[in-house]
């Protein structure tokens, strides 16, 4: 699966991991490796340019967290700007919104729509969801034979009708199947972006069907032409998204990826191999994954995630140790302290608790934790900003909504306020010398 392209970005990345270290010509070396490899399997231009300004401006901006190695997050950094410019958070489709959620399929002749509308029914049919398939093609009375032929193998709904007129033949589609079906899956006519009429009609069919996801099938061997076809497509029957074939046996995927930012649409769906069974739903970052070979890229990339949420903790206590803080923040604080084994240090600045709290006091504290949880999730937003307006009626009101006693929510709210006191006072100073030692890193 785009074997060129794979050789050219795990050619880069071990250049990266053999550098005695990452200056800006080794940076430079290595993006230019990433550019040959993608202008190779037909990217956009501006794709590969835009890419590569990214990627170099991210390395010398951003700040490297502690624990992380230069190396490792330049590596995390290429990893997610190819991801993004391949398809970003993976699409989601939601087939409970309606019965039937009805899919069509648009492409030109040959990109491979009725073998598609067959993957996607087997696909669907696997899933649980009872599925229906019908064709509107009334150029290519074999295309609709196909995939009837298609249904009767993987066993799912398939209507037909003697009808020359393909709007009609939509209407009565629709109305065979109305709420028989989970999943619609209409397959058209072929169209080529010069054939005005053909795409015309294609645009009315949309109008009739209303189908609640259109998909671009697209020819990974068509190369940048598909940049054209997927713009031509776009304009008469917005396409919410594109299922890519052929992705095995070409060099030439690029393309579809410049297709997908032309139209703005997301790879829902690809298709490896010739069987009925060769679709896969589409993720960029497992593609990514797979392209550059390297098996613990989501784990250097958990880590750095991960450095970052300590340092954006460490900026939520340190805003704490000033007093300005939120019953949300003091609570949130708690929580990712307690996993850590961290909560002694914040409960030790409670007023009441002492320096020398017994293990039975924390863990009763860690209880306390989970009640208050409920009871913020009880209060309006106003409540959680500025509790000082929680009086009699508002209190009654979030007591009964969380299942705590009225007790427990005057407790949450005093030892709010006192907390917020103390660390306005002399411990707020002392927790934030204990920042400032690293005492809180890891939280």
């Amino acid at each position: 699966m785009l074997e060129e392209l794979s050789k050219r970005l795990r050619g880069a990345i071990d250049k990266l991991r053999g550098a005695a270290y990452v200056d800006e010509k080794a940076l430079k070396a290595v993006i230019k490796e990433i550019q040959k490899g993608l202008i190779l399997s037909d990217v956009n231009i501006n794709l590969v340019i835009n890419l590569s300004k990214r990627i170099e401006e991210r390395v010398k901006r951003e700040k490297v967290p502690p624990g992380i190695t230069l190396k490792d997050y330049v590596i995390g950094v290429i990893y997610e700007e190819l991801v993004n410019i391949m398809g970003g958070t993976p699409p989601k489709i939601n087939i409970n919104i309606k019965k039937p959620y009805v899919i069509m399929l648009v492409g030109i002749e040959g990109s491979g729509k009725t073998t598609s509308a067959g993957k996607l029914a087997y696909y669907f049919k696997n899933m649980g969801y009872k599925v229906g398939v019908f064709s509107t093609d009334t150029y290519r009375p074999a295309g609709r034979e196909q995939l009837k032929q298609i249904a009767n193998k993987i066993d799912v709904d398939f209507f037909d009708a003697d009808e020359k007129n393909s709007i009609a033949l939509a209407r009565k589609g629709l109305k065979h199947f109305d709420a028989r079906v989970d999943v619609l899956i209409i397959d058209t006519a072929g169209r080529h972006k010069e054939e005005k009429g053909l795409l015309k009609e294609m645009q009315e069919l949309a109008n009739v069907i209303k189908p609640d996801l259109t998909l671009l099938v697209l020819d990974a061997t068509i190369g940048q032409q598909a940049y054209n076809q997927a713009k031509a497509f776009h304009e008469n029957a917005p396409v919410g998204g594109i299922f890519l074939t052929k992705l095995d046996g070409t060099a030439r995927g690029g393309g579809a990826l410049s297709a997908a930012a032309a139209t703005g649409a997301k790879i829902y769906f690809i298709g490896v191999g010739e069987n009925i069974e060769d679709i896969e739903a589409y993720d960029a970052a497992s593609f990514v994954g797979r392209l550059l070979g390297i098996g613990d890229i989501k784990g250097i990339l958990r880590k750095i995630e991960e450095m970052k949420l300590s340092e954006e903790r460490i900026k939520k206590l340190k805003q704490m140790a000033k007093g300005k803080f939120t019953l949300i923040d003091m609570i949130e604080q708690f929580e990712s302290v307690s996993k850590m084994g961290g909560l002694y240090k914040i409960l030790s600045m409670i007023p009441g608790l002492g320096a020398n709290i017994p293990k039975e006091a924390v863990k009763e504290l860690e209880f306390k934790v989970k009640r208050w949880r409920a009871i913020i999730n009880s209060m309006t937003d106003e409540e959680k900003l500025n509790p000082d307006i929680i009086k009699k009626t508002r209190l009654i009101r979030i007591a009964r909504g969380s299942g705590a006693r009225e007790s427990e929510v005057r407790e949450l709210i005093r030892q709010y306020k006192l907390l917020r006191k103390t660390l306005k006072s002399g411990k707020g100073r002392k927790l934030m010398k204990m920042l400032q030692k690293g005492q809180f890193r890891g939280i």
